[in-house]
């Protein structure tokens, strides 16, 4: 991280829970890299239950991921102005949510003090790209604080899949119908 681009926010987008519920390695790595970039300001954990698609029971209160995740990080020390999303599914409804409940509110991003995007290497450019088409922010006002794990080859499907898809798009109601579709098409194995 070059000294002259200090995060002003971080967004930490969730990777799943287990049963119980718990956080997914993936999304505990994912706090451990907020933590680790020691911020100081807002840190917005982001996820719910993406296992309502599946027909899971909604977990209880107080422990979807978000809750979670923020929990964790609370354990580990982090002290700033954590805040949750706590109702999405899927890493399209982190970003309208976010937006949605002003959760960012306040703050302005730039080049030198841009949007810290807490997820895997192999998610960013999703999440680059959502952050863009949900939050309108270029790639100059976002900092990518990536945490460890291994690459998730689906990954790359699913990115292209996407940009194919909301291609055009803007409107929430419009990228979660077309968001829908893909997850259909992807799980069809079309």
């Amino acid at each position: 991280m070059a000294a002259d681009r200090v995060a002003a926010a971080l967004l930490v987008l969730g990777n799943g829970l287990t049963p119980g519920p718990a956080l997914s390695a993936g999304s505990l790595a994912r706090v451990r890299a907020a933590v680790d970039y020691a911020p100081t300001g807002r840190v917005v954990f982001t996820g719910g239950w993406e296992q309502v698609r599946t027909g899971a029971p909604e977990p209880p209160h107080g422990c979807r991921e978000a809750d979670l995740m923020r929990r964790a990080a609370l354990d580990l020390g982090l002290d700033a102005d954590l805040r949750i999303e706590s109702r999405s599914r899927s890493t399209l409804e982190n970003f309208l949510h976010v937006a949605a409940d002003g959760l960012l509110d306040g703050l302005v991003f730039t080049p030198s003090r841009p949007l810290g995007l807490v997820t895997h290497r192999w998610h960013l450019p999703r999440a680059r790209y959502l952050a863009g088409k949900v939050l309108g922010l270029r790639s100059e006002a976002l900092l990518d604080v990536p945490a460890g794990g291994p690459v998730r080859l689906s990954e790359y499907a699913v990115r292209a899949a996407s940009r194919l898809a909301f291609l055009g798009a803007r409107d929430p109601a419009t990228l979660l119908r077309r968001e829908r579709r893909v997850v259909t098409m992807l799980r069809r194995g079309v």
